[in-house]
């Protein structure tokens, strides 16, 4: 037997078993390696994500000459400052700046409305379902609607060919929830416009040192995308009769309205955007906004008549099932004062009744009793409403 052949072939062996070992192990230390520098890297870089101070956004105000500007701050402060050299854009008054936190010096421009779209602040619905069918007690209304705004909307060219410039907006004036809002809505959609949906007092609640830039941007979007109906909410939470010397933040309520204004005067009245505005206090609103070319049209939506309130339950109970014994007319007689939103509140709640006292039709009583129902709640509301105030 041929020992040192197989000494000789086990120590090969073994030694191509080490080597293959360590070759493995090698390429595994250097690809550990590899993931060590890469996580060394990473975190170098988030290091200095933390150590580099942030900017701060402003808006410029004024060129006065090359190489300088002044800019407003969020807090409301003007600073005339310098311009970096590295600035490569043009930049306009009006424009988003970026500024290096201690020198304020203007780096960069940035474009806010697309890193803020529109449709995250305002309401926007292109696919609305409210029709006119779905209004009750308001045909008078509607239909003065119809002839100042749908019909612009519809049919503009013969606006044009006359020479006659259309209303740009209606101002509906009158108690809460009489359908101001669905006004709005069934326009849109008999017109196949985009809704826009603006609430004032939100306006000035949420967006203090962005008012007149978002209403500006409001109306750009508005234009892309006409034919359009704005729909502004609570006007006279920034339309109010303007104070000469009031607080910062009265002032930049005056800022954004008079943008609302420039904007209103701006758009060529032939364009296929226009304004539905309401307010429960026409009293309160500046004369700018009612004059001519502006919100001149007028019209008061009040609580229904007996008529009407008969109208809008028949809207509401259309779906429902009623049990024989049930008298609308009744109803509506003694919903005395309901508007339109309580009347839909008073049908819902006969049909919880209804539930409640495991019944398969709704009866008369169930709206009777629902009508207690909804008073008492809204005797409750007044009340600690006009406690708050």
């Amino acid at each position: 037997m041929d020992t040192n052949g197989s000494t000789t072939d086990k120590t090969q062996n073994y030694n191509e078993n080490i080597h293959y070992a360590i070759t493995h192990e090698n390429m595994r230390l250097e690809e550990e390696n590899k993931n060590l520098k890469r996580t060394v890297q990473f975190y170098q870089a988030e290091l200095e994500k933390f150590r580099t101070p942030p900017f701060l956004v402003s808006e410029v105000i004024a060129l006065p000459k090359e190489g300088q500007a002044v800019v407003k701050l969020p807090n409301q402060s003007n600073f005339l400052v310098q311009i970096s050299n590295e600035f490569k854009s043009e930049i306009n008054v009006g424009d988003s700046v970026i500024n290096e936190q201690k020198s304020l010096v203007v780096m960069d421009t940035i474009e806010l409305s697309k890193l803020f779209p529109i449709e995250n602040y305002v309401i926007v619905n292109k696919n609305l379902k409210t029709s006119w069918s779905d209004i009750g007690g308001l045909s008078k209304e509607i239909e003065k609607v119809q002839e100042v705004l749908e019909k612009p909307l519809q049919n503009p060219e013969i606006f044009r060919e006359l020479g006659v410039q259309p209303p740009k907006g209606v101002l509906l004036h009158g108690p809460p929830g009489t359908g101001k809002t669905l006004i709005a809505k069934a326009l849109a959609k008999h017109t196949n416009a985009t809704y826009i949906e603006l609430v004032g007092s939100e306006l000035v609640q949420k967006f203090i040192g962005e008012g007149a830039k978002l209403v500006k941007e409001l109306f750009e979007y508005a234009r892309k995308h006409s034919p359009t109906i704005i729909f502004i909410d609570e006007l006279d939470a920034i339309a109010s009769r303007r104070i000469e010397n009031g607080t910062s933040g009265e002032r930049e309520v005056q800022r954004t309205f008079m943008q609302l204004l420039g904007e209103i005067d701006g758009f060529n009245p032939l364009d296929n955007v226009k304004i539905i505005a309401t307010t429960n206090r026409i009293d309160v609103l500046d004369e700018a906004i009612l004059r001519p070319g502006r919100l001149e049209r007028h019209i008061e939506i009040n609580k229904p008549s007996e008529e009407g309130r008969l109208e809008i339950l028949n809207i509401h109970t259309s779906t429902m099932k009623l049990s024989k014994d049930v008298n609308l007319e009744e109803i509506a007689r003694k919903a005395v004062d309901f508007n339109g939103s309580e009347l839909k509140a008073l049908s819902t709640e006969a049909g919880y009744l209804a539930i409640k006292g495991n019944k398969k039709e709704i009866s008369n009583q169930n709206f009777l009793d629902a009508i207690e129902i909804v008073r008492r709640e809204e005797e409750t509301h007044e009340l600690l409403t006009h406690s708050f105030h």
